[in-house]
């Protein structure tokens, strides 16, 4: 894992030096008039979940020249559709998305906006179909393969001291077929594994509010006293997670937790073992590329980039060396 993470420092420096390089050489007829780009965060402005993509994006749009207005949803939808058209009203240079809304509900803002000229790109739930659509366009995806993040996250649960016969629960935004493909991950990692599995939905208060998942899982693993593992694929749900155990009379490693996401909460849950294991999708790198990706298609015709942040999980064994960058928001 410290190999991992070490390449993944190289991967920025790396990625900062090109950038900055490129745009100190761009061509004139690039530098005359400043690029403009909309950007999807997902949540809330400063939320654990959010705050490592914003600095990525400011950081991006810094090195790069970009004016860069953020838009937030609190993970609604909705929010997420009437960003979109707000964005494409103001006619930028480039709209970054996300596909939690779905394709068709996205497919045709999409059109509207490459219609217009808009270079759109995408980036934490993809939109495979409109990538490969408008791709030689520079609409691109930067951000986890969630099925395969949400197995691993189920895997290291496993590894941690789970076995065949104990009794899960999988957590996270069911009624979403793109929210729900992680956490059908880690159903798949855990039932392989043989144990016996259960599903409960997230509803969309829950999501704009993760307190109110307090009552619920309390409900919950008081009706299910064997319960011995819960996993999600929603960060603010898995830094919630430690203090629902703790209001519930868990100790840690009475149940075992895996989630995702990297916020201050979920940190102080894998060094108190509550958390054995949280999903790292890189946001900073999800905020920086979809900006990047912006800058090199309208600078130089670059098409759509599909980049993968999902390299690994954090665990109690690694997390000392993480926490540092995450305390500065980097992570």
């Amino acid at each position: 894992m410290k190999r991992v993470f070490n390449i993944l420092a190289i991967v920025l420096a790396v990625t900062f030096v090109l950038s900055t390089g490129l745009a100190a050489n761009a061509a004139p007829a690039a530098q005359q008039k400043k690029i403009i780009m909309y950007m999807q965060m997902g949540g809330d402005a400063g939320a654990p979940s959010v705050l490592a993509r914003t600095n990525g994006a400011k950081a991006a749009a810094a090195a790069l020249g970009i004016e860069m207005h953020e838009q937030y949803s609190s993970w609604d939808q909705q929010k997420m559709i009437d960003a979109f058209k707000q964005a494409i009203a103001a006619k930028p240079d480039c709209i970054e998305i996300m596909g939690h809304p779905g394709e068709d509900a996205m497919a045709p803002l999409v059109d509207e906006a490459e219609a217009a000229g808009i270079v759109v790109t995408s980036g934490n739930n993809p939109m495979p179909n409109l990538e490969a659509k408008y791709q030689n366009k520079g609409f691109g995806y930067a951000g986890a393969d969630l099925y395969q993040g949400g197995f691993l996250t189920g895997q290291a649960m496993v590894a941690a001291g789970l076995k065949a016969g104990d009794e899960a629960l999988v957590y996270d935004i069911w009624h979403q077929e793109g929210r729900s493909r992680s956490s059908q991950g880690v159903f798949d990692a855990l039932s392989k594994a043989g144990l016996k599995v259960d599903k409960l939905d997230v509803t969309q208060d829950v999501d704009s509010d993760p307190s109110k998942a307090i009552p619920v899982l309390t409900a919950y693993l008081a009706a299910h006293p064997n319960l011995k593992a819960i996993g999600t694929q929603h960060g603010n749900i898995t830094s919630t997670l430690p203090k629902v155990l703790q209001q519930a009379g868990k100790k840690p490693g009475d149940v075992l937790v895996g989630g995702i996401d990297l916020g201050p909460d979920t940190i102080a849950g894998i060094k108190s073992g509550y958390i054995v294991a949280s999903f790292d999708q890189v946001l900073y790198l999800q905020g920086y590329y979809p900006v990047q990706q912006c800058w090199l298609t309208k600078t130089y015709l670059i098409p759509g980039l599909h980049l993968d942040t999902g390299v690994g999980v954090v665990t109690p064994q690694n997390v000392d060396q993480i926490a540092p960058l995450i305390e500065q928001g980097y992570r």
